[in-house]
């Protein structure tokens, strides 16, 4: 992860609160629009945070036009689907 300078660390919870909004998001936010959908106040720097270790833990993707979308899978159904695909991928 990128070396940041960090006021403070978010907590757990404000962690979890920002990739619920993130899959229940009826389109691909972007950073602006997550962060004013959020249910309690979030500093942008936390949120920026947050967006950094969830995009380097591969949950998260950031398309060219700034949209956020969630990747992980978490459906038991599409969590073997991906582990089949890189099976085959790698020959």
């Amino acid at each position: 992860m990128r070396q940041l300078n960090v006021l403070h660390y978010p907590r757990l919870d404000t962690v979890l609160m920002v990739e619920d909004a993130i899959r229940k998001a009826s389109e691909y936010p972007t950073r602006t629009q997550l962060w004013r959908s959020l249910p309690k106040g979030v500093q942008y720097q936390t949120l920026q945070l947050i967006l950094a270790y969830l995009q380097e833990s591969n949950k998260i993707f950031v398309t060219k036009e700034g949209r956020i979308m969630w990747v992980l899978a978490e459906k038991p159904a599409a969590k073997k689907l991906l582990k089949e695909g890189v099976k085959y991928a790698r020959g």
